[in-house]
């Protein structure tokens, strides 16, 4: 089985991977780091958390070869469900979460993720949003992503700001979602090494400022209203103010 982290870009998606990825290795499954290396799918599942990019027919059907002899992995994406994704998750070889953040905060965590490795000299994915136009373009892809993962059955729905401020919640809804059980002691272990206040500075969770609202600090009043026409009714239905 093929354990699939799906996440708004900038929206705690690498946190939320690793968390389910070390909560699966208490199982006694497989690393997907290992998985890569073994069946030879650095093509296929790239970056430090295994990102499979878009859930196309091919690239799941090479990373099911080894689901399907028997081992049981956690990958990342930011991509939208598919009709293969749908098959495999029908078949029992997908089992699937998403997570998202308000995506005006998102948007500006990946201008600034962008700008930074610029200025570095060490561009990233995020480094051609040079402004405010791009950037909320950008977002706005991931916003109809969300609303598709939302119409999708049996996928477990997460936000940043629940895991961020009710932690302890949201992990026992991952947990009973993967179907561990929460008393083991690796198992609690984990999820105390996952917590927020632990994140910052480790390599993969993408962790930086993650602060709540932020926007609000960093976009003019005419560049809120802008936000506020393009995803106002998006905003109400993900649980935000507009």
């Amino acid at each position: 089985m093929i354990v699939l982290s799906v996440g708004m870009p900038r929206a705690g998606s690498g946190w939320h991977f690793n968390l389910i990825h070390d909560l699966m290795k208490t199982t006694g499954c497989a690393d997907a780091r290992d998985i890569r290396e073994k069946f030879k799918l650095q093509k296929i599942l790239t970056e430090v958390n295994c990102n499979i990019g878009v859930l196309s027919a091919r690239r799941l059907g090479m990373t099911a070869i080894p689901a399907l002899m028997g081992n049981t992995f956690v990958i990342k994406a930011h991509a939208g469900p598919t009709p293969t994704s749908r098959l495999f998750q029908r078949v029992g070889l997908l089992h699937i979460t998403y997570i998202y953040r308000d995506p005006r905060d998102a948007m500006l965590s990946a201008f600034d993720f962008g700008q930074r490795a610029l200025q570095k000299g060490r561009p990233n994915a995020f480094s051609h949003l040079t402004d405010f136009d791009k950037s909320l373009a950008f977002i706005m892809d991931y916003v109809r992503i969300w609303e598709k993962w939302t119409r999708e059955k049996n996928v477990l729905i997460a936000r940043y700001e629940d895991l961020l401020t009710n932690y302890d919640s949201e992990a026992t809804r991952l947990v009973e979602f993967l179907r561990l059980r929460a008393n083991q002691a690796d198992v609690q272990k984990v999820i105390e090494a996952f917590r927020p206040e632990k994140g910052e500075g480790q390599q993969g969770l993408h962790f930086f400022k993650g602060k709540i609202g932020r926007f609000r600090e960093s976009y003019s009043a005419e560049q809120q209203a802008v936000l506020k026409e393009k995803m106002g009714g998006y905003l109400l239905k993900m649980g935000y103010e507009a």
